[in-house]
């Protein structure tokens, strides 16, 4: 099963501190970062379950983060900001923001909101299994079972796998899985998909050196086989 963390994009550390405190208390694993730039670099690399974002940054504003983010983030997203005025609300709420926190804010309504994003979130009920010989992936439960044990997947490799089964018998372009994976900004990272492709064949693959599920397209991308 994934362990998708919340990522906090907050620049005051003793804001960030309090936020990881109280989110680890409430069983959630926990990202972070000081600025715009590494924010968007983590939430690319983790794909997180939920984004909290302080919009005073020192290097963006975090309204235009937002925008960066709905560009192909589509989890939630909740501002956490000192900022009141009724104007950015609606600006952040009209740019895709799921929710807008005033500071100084109460913990108890902090984690009351970040579940009811996470319940607005959850997949419709309904046949999700897919089976490819020994593996199967359950799409609704986030699952992944080879020969029915449990695999551990980071919560990147599992949003590959999950892409690839859900396009099995297609071609995809390394283009096209840099775009879904890790947002239009990283087109041209071509080492990224061989690197999280490699790996996800030496968790799913009988021989990973000679893979029967992730098939490469040479010079395209790849296909993963169909069931």
């Amino acid at each position: 099963m994934t362990d998708a963390p919340i990522l906090i994009i907050e620049d005051d550390p003793a804001i960030r501190k309090l936020l990881e405190i109280s989110l680890e208390a409430n069983g959630y694993s926990v990202l972070h970062a000081a600025t715009a730039k590494a924010g968007k670099i983590e939430a690319a690399m983790h794909q997180p379950e939920l984004v909290l974002l302080d919009l005073g940054l020192p290097d963006a504003d975090g309204q235009e983060v937002l925008s960066a983010l709905r560009e192909w983030y589509t989890r939630p997203i909740i501002i956490v900001t000192a900022r009141d005025a009724e104007a950015e609300i609606i600006r952040a709420l009209d740019h895709g923001a799921n929710d807008y926190l005033i500071k100084p804010f109460r913990t108890g309504e902090l984690m009351a909101r970040i579940r009811s994003a996470l319940r607005s979130t959850q997949p419709d009920p309904g046949p999700s299994v897919k089976t490819f010989g020994n593996l199967g992936i359950d799409l609704a439960a986030r699952t992944v079972k080879k020969d029915g044990d449990p695999l551990k997947l980071t919560s990147t490799e599992y949003a590959l796998l999950a892409l690839f089964v859900k396009n099995a018998g297609k071609v995809l372009t390394h283009q096209f899985i840099l775009r879904e994976i890790w947002g239009p900004g990283y087109i041209g990272h071509s080492e990224y998909p061989r690197v999280f492709v490699g790996q996800l064949r030496k968790k799913i693959e009988d021989d990973p050196n000679y893979p029967k599920l992730i098939l490469t397209e040479s010079g395209v991308g790849y296909r993963f086989a169909e069931s």
